[in-house]
């Protein structure tokens, strides 16, 4: 594991440790703009933070260019996964997403790392028009990673309730196209012929 450098300020992680049973095959690998749906979403999230590396089973993407570290916390669903990046991430910040959202551009997360920095908070998760929180595309201080493993420590798996007693910003953004993910065949096919 990593230990904090005051002097790194971002680091970028992409979540891709789920089962994708819904779907019915792996949907980080689904193809998508000439490769797959994670490299898309790495890509962005790299573009924003500088760097990114993978959280999940390293056998499964070992031929992507990313670095991939294995989940500290595996059948615990994305909270397990967040805390696995925060426990490696050598940043101050860390701008967290799911492998499946394939409109997430370098753009827009460029423009969440912005509004992090200058929130004042322990994370920021964004808001689309419906005012619901969207935890899987999110910046985390390092300063969430006690709070969030102790609430695994107690059985706690929802993202939202792990973030209990953090300094949460709400960035609400007049879109909510970004945070559209894809979790059936059925979803996906809609998304691309939209």
């Amino acid at each position: 594991m990593a230990f904090m450098d005051p002097g790194i300020p971002w680091a970028g992680f992409v979540l891709v440790g789920g089962n994708s049973s819904r779907m019915g095959q792996d949907k980080a690998n689904l193809p998508f703009r000439g490769g797959t749906l994670v490299e898309h979403v790495a890509s962005a999230v790299a573009e924003a933070a500088g760097s990114v590396t993978l959280v999940g089973p390293s056998t499964r993407y070992r031929d992507l260019p990313f670095p991939v570290i294995p989940d500290d916390h595996p059948g615990l669903g994305p909270l397990g996964g967040i805390h696995t990046a925060l426990c490696a991430s050598p940043a101050v910040w860390n701008l967290i997403a799911a492998c499946d959202l394939p409109a997430i551009s370098g753009a827009f997360l460029k423009a969440l790392t912005a509004a992090a920095e200058n929130s004042a908070s322990d994370c920021l998760i964004p808001t689309g028009p419906s005012g619901r929180p969207e935890p899987l595309c999110a910046a985390y201080h390092s300063r969430c990673r006690e709070a969030i493993g102790a609430a695994l420590a107690r059985n706690i798996r929802k993202v939202t309730d792990g973030l209990a007693g953090l300094r949460i910003f709400s960035w609400t953004v007049s879109e909510s196209a970004w945070f559209q993910n894809v979790n059936t065949p059925e979803e996906w096919t809609a998304y691309r012929n939209g």
